[in-house]
């Protein structure tokens, strides 16, 4: 039998949302959590098989629900371009730099909800040998939006007299997921303007029902009250973004148990990245917008709403790994806990991906978690200088940690 290993921490939040334990020993055993109870200073511990992580507080890997991998951050205009339109050889250095980025912040899942190739989804499916970081993929490959509606940077749409069913029927590219469309983007300039829904709630109930033969989930993109209606009552998994969506939303959410991603950090960003200079931006409008949507993460508390956290990196102003950090603030600042807001960015998380490897700190799991050299009232500000990242009991390599 391979000989345990022991791990000493200061104080533990294991992603399930419960209250914060200190002073805790976990043992490990081939790369597996077998035992996790109170630490004792009477216990008989061989030291050179104890990890001292007293002055720490650790947690499950984090995981993005909403990302853009094949996108950077930037705000150079002409980068942005640039990017939409480059070949496959030319994105996927920067898909691995990205990569890297949500990595050494301590993300080790993320779900990439779509691009105009497919480029994402495509170095998923790459050889696991071709990567360096071991962080867990969901592609939804293209989304699917209305011709003429928003969305064509990051998708394809029926053709004409096509209906969006019978279009999703021909097309089948081994995605994990399917990202559809239903709304356009926030107004930037008026407050709480909405737009109409890209389809018909006939449309999307069809479309929802290929998705589920498929044994797919579908991830709806869709602000404003309308087009989160229709994709609710149409059965999707998760709705995204979901400004202005509404109280009534809210409660079906919470009574289908459909998950929200609110990424409410888009408009932290925007609001930072604004050039003065730019007439189609009122910042009071996206400062007012950003309010809003906290306002509707309380509710989605108080409703009993699971929130899984996303970001939308690759938006302008929306950087890879950095912005997690950012959105469990924004979270927290919305009334939720730390250990409640730690739990959309990892169990929730982990549940709407459908993975069992992270998630939660638990007997019988991976033996994946973070360490932060702080006091649990340090964070999440500490999660952006991690003491360490565990895989399977051990540590990563700190050099290729940070080679970055």
């Amino acid at each position: 039998m391979t000989k345990s290993h022991h791990v000493r921490v200061g104080h533990l939040v294991d992603g399930s949302g419960g209250p914060i334990q200190k002073d805790m020993l976990l043992t490990v055993r081939d790369g597996v959590f077998v035992d996790i109870e109170r630490f004792a200073e009477d216990m008989v511990l061989d030291p050179s098989a104890v990890t001292d992580l007293s002055l720490c507080t650790i947690l499950p890997p984090l995981i993005d629900c909403h990302t853009h991998l094949s996108m950077s951050g930037t705000t150079d205009q002409q980068t942005r371009k640039q990017q939409l339109t480059a070949d496959y050889d030319e994105i996927r250095p920067r898909i691995a730099e990205h990569i890297h980025y949500h990595f050494t912040h301590g993300v080790l899942g993320v779900r990439d909800a779509g691009d105009q190739h497919g480029h994402a989804l495509r170095y998923k499916n790459e050889p696991t040998e071709n990567k360096k970081e071991p962080v867990i993929i969901k592609a939804a490959g293209k989304a699917w939006h209305k011709k003429g509606r928003y969305g064509a940077f990051i998708g394809r749409h029926p053709q004409d007299n096509e209906t969006l069913a019978a279009a999703f029927s021909g097309e089948n590219d081994g995605a994990d997921l399917v990202k559809l469309i239903n709304s356009g983007l926030n107004s930037l300039s008026e407050f709480g303007r909405e737009t109409s829904p890209q389809f018909s709630l006939d449309e999307i109930q069809e479309f929802a029902s290929q998705v589920k033969q498929r044994g797919q989930k579908l991830m709806v993109h869709a602000n404003g009250r309308l087009p989160v209606r229709f994709a609710l009552e149409a059965g999707c998994h998760s709705i995204e973004h979901g400004f202005f969506m509404g109280k009534e939303n809210l409660r079906r959410m919470a009574e289908t148990q459909t998950t929200w991603v609110p990424t409410a950090v888009t408009m932290k960003a925007c609001a930072e990245t604004l050039d003065p200079r730019d007439t189609l931006i009122d910042r009071r409008v996206v400062e007012r917008t950003l309010q809003h949507q906290l306002e509707q993460i309380a509710l989605a508390k108080q409703y009993g709403v699971t929130i899984a956290l996303g970001t939308d990196a690759g938006s302008r102003g929306v950087l890879h790994g950095e912005s997690v950090i950012e959105e469990l603030k924004l979270i927290m600042k919305a009334g939720y806990s730390l250990t409640e807001a730690i739990q959309c960015a990892t169990s929730n998380g982990a549940q709407l991906l459908g993975i069992d490897e992270i998630g939660i700190i638990a007997k019988g799991k991976p033996a994946h978690f973070l360490a932060a050299r702080a006091t649990p009232a340090m964070l999440p500000r500490k999660l952006s200088y991690l003491e360490g990242i565990y895989l399977n009991g051990t540590p990563c390599n700190k050099e290729f940690f940070h080679k970055i």
